[in-house]
C-alpha cells in the first residue's frame, strides 16, 4: 500500500509538472505573438464552438425574408439597413450607427427583346446596371456578331453604324473565379468600345456559368467621351441560340425595349459597430459583408451569407466575454454592387486614421465552405497568420500565397491605400451560377458551411485584434 502511495505521488507529481510546462509552452508561444495569455486557446474555442453551430443561417435567413432584394439607393436597401440596425441592437451590439453617403440612384424598368429573323422567338435578357434606356418604343436593328470583346475592339469606327453588335465569349467555371476579372470587363466596358464603332445598343452574353434562362445583371460603366446605348445581358442559353443561328450564315434582326429610370442622388450608407478593445480601441480589425444585392433575387448568395457570416463572427466573440487589445470592427457596407461605393465612402472619411485601419477581410464569394487563406502581410506579422493557418487546418483550410494582396471588393479601397489584407478564399465552382441572378436565394444555402466560415472568420478577427504585433509593411 505504501508501495503504490508512493507510484500515486510520483505519477501526481509527473502530471503536475506536465501541465505547468506546456502551460509555460502556452503562454510563451502566446508572447512570442503578441498576444495576451490564453489568446491561442481563445481562438480554438472560438473555432469549435462556431462548428458546432452559429447563427449564421438565421441571420441571412432573417435579412432574405423580411427584407428580400436591396438595390443599391432605393427604398428596399433604406429597410436593410433599418434591418442591421436593429438585428445588432438586439444581439447586444453596442453603438451601432450608420455612416450616410449618397449615390447617383438607377431602378431598372421594363425589359424585353424578341428575334424577329430569322427565326422569330422570345428572347430572355436583363438590363445592366446603369445602363439607359431605349426609346420608349424600342429598337429594331440587325445583330452583328462577335466571338469575344477583343474582336468588338479590333473593328472599324463606323463598321456598326445602326446596328446591335452581340459579343459572345463564355466564362468558365474555377473554384477561385479567377476568370471573373476578365470576362467582367465585357460587362463593363462593352457598350462604350460598340458606341464608338457606330452600334445603337450592345448584347452581350451572361458573363456566368450556369445553363439556365436566368441571364445575369451587374454594374456597367460609359466612357463619358462616347455616347451613351443601352446595354442588356442575355442568358446563357439565349447566347448559344444566337451563336448556333449565326453559325448557319443568318442575319439575325433584333427588336430590344430596355426602360430603366435615373432617380437622382440618392442616400445610402455603411452599417457599423466595434467590440472596443482593451489596450488600443483606435486600432481597428475589420471584418463584413454589404447590405445591397441586385434585385433580380433575394440576395442570399450576393451578399446576405456574407453579412451574416460576419456578424455571426462578431456575435460569437462579442459573447464570450473576453475583449481583444484592438477593436474588431463589423462593416455592413452599402452600394458595393454599383462600384464599390460603400468601401470608398469609408476610406474617404476614415482617411486621417488610416494607420488605425490594421487589417481587414470581407465575405463576399457567397456560401461555400473557405478552402485556402491567403495574406499580404509584414514579415513581423507572418508568424500569427502562420498560426491561424495553423488553427484554421482542421476545418479543411489550407494555407496559400503570403503575397497575396485582397480582402474582399469592399475593402480594396483600403488596400490600395497600403491597408494590410487577408482573404479567406470559398469555394467558388457554383457561384457563378447564380451570381446577379433571380436564382439568387435562400435555398441555395448550406447552414453547416455558413458555421465553417464562421469560424474561420472568428479566428482571425480574434487573433488579428489581440496581438501588438503590426501587420503593415514598410
Amino acid at each position: 500500500m505504501k508501495k503504490l502511495t508512493t507510484v500515486s505521488l510520483k505519477l501526481i507529481l509527473w502530471l503536475s509538472l506536465s501541465i505547468a510546462a506546456t502551460t509555460q509552452s502556452a503562454f510563451a508561444q502566446d508572447s512570442a505573438l503578441g498576444l495576451s495569455a490564453g489568446s491561442i486557446e481563445h481562438a480554438i474555442s472560438l473555432r469549435d464552438t462556431a462548428m458546432q453551430g452559429s447563427m449564421a443561417y438565421d441571420i441571412v435567413e432573417s435579412l432574405t425574408t423580411e427584407v428580400g432584394p436591396r438595390l443599391a439607393g432605393t427604398e428596399a436597401e433604406a429597410r436593410a439597413r433599418d434591418w442591421a440596425v436593429a438585428k445588432l441592437s438586439a444581439l447586444g451590439f453596442e453603438n451601432v450607427r450608420v455612416e450616410p453617403f449618397t449615390i447617383p440612384g438607377w431602378e431598372r424598368g421594363t425589359e424585353s427583346a424578341e428575334l424577329l429573323a430569322p427565326y422569330p422567338q422570345p428572347l430572355s435578357l436583363t438590363t445592366l446596371g446603369g445602363s439607359v434606356a431605349t426609346p420608349d418604343a424600342g429598337i429594331e436593328a440587325d445583330v452583328v456578331f462577335f466571338p469575344t470583346l477583343t474582336d468588338l475592339e479590333a473593328a472599324a469606327a463606323g463598321s456598326l453604324n445602326g446596328k446591335i453588335a452581340f459579343v459572345s465569349h463564355a466564362m468558365q467555371k474555377t473554384q477561385n473565379g479567377s476568370s471573373y476579372g476578365f470576362h467582367g470587363r465585357l460587362r463593363r466596358s462593352g457598350a462604350s468600345i460598340a458606341a464608338s464603332k457606330g452600334a445603337i445598343a450592345i448584347l452581350i452574353r451572361s458573363i456566368g456559368t450556369d445553363s439556365h434562362r436566368m441571364p445575369h445583371t451587374g454594374s456597367m460603366r460609359y466612357d463619358p467621351e462616347v455616347k451613351k446605348i443601352p446595354a442588356a445581358a442575355l442568358s446563357n442559353p439565349d447566347a448559344d441560340q444566337l451563336e448556333r443561328i449565326h453559325a448557319r450564315g443568318k442575319t439575325m434582326r433584333v427588336s430590344l425595349n430596355v426602360q430603366p429610370t435615373f432617380t437622382g442622388e440618392s442616400t445610402t450608407g455603411n452599417v457599423i459597430v466595434d467590440i472596443r478593445g482593451t489596450e488600443a480601441p483606435e486600432e481597428v480589425v475589420i471584418i463584413g459583408g454589404h447590405l445591397d444585392s441586385w434585385d433580380l433575387g433575394t440576395g442570399a448568395i450576393d451578399d446576405g451569407a456574407g453579412v451574416a457570416i460576419a456578424t455571426a463572427a462578431a456575435k460569437l466573440i462579442l459573447d464570450n466575454g473576453r475583449r481583444p487589445k484592438r477593436s474588431i470592427r463589423l462593416i455592413l457596407w452599402g452600394a458595393e454592387e454599383v462600384g464599390l461605393l460603400g468601401g470608398f465612402a469609408y476610406l474617404e472619411r476614415h482617411k486621417k486614421d488610416l494607420e488605425n485601419q490594421i487589417i481587414g477581410t470581407e465575405s463576399d464569394f457567397g456560401a461555400g465552405k473557405i478552402w485556402q487563406l491567403n495574406s499580404q502581410v509584414s514579415e513581423e506579422a507572418q508568424p500569427l497568420v502562420n498560426k491561424m493557418a495553423e488553427l484554421l487546418a482542421p476545418i479543411g483550410i489550407a494555407p496559400g500565397s503570403s503575397d497575396s494582396p485582397g480582402a474582399g471588393p469592399d475593402l480594396t479601397p483600403l488596400v490600395r491605400a497600403g491597408m494590410p489584407s487577408l482573404r479567406l478564399n470559398q469555394d467558388g465552382n457554383d457561384y457563378f451560377d447564380l451570381h446577379h441572378t433571380a436564382d439568387d436565394t435562400l435555398d441555395k444555402i448550406n447552414p453547416h458551411d455558413l458555421d465553417q466560415n464562421v469560424a474561420a472568420f472568428a479566428v482571425f478577427a480574434w487573433l488579428a485584434a489581440d496581438t501588438d504585433l503590426r501587420f503593415k509593411t514598410d
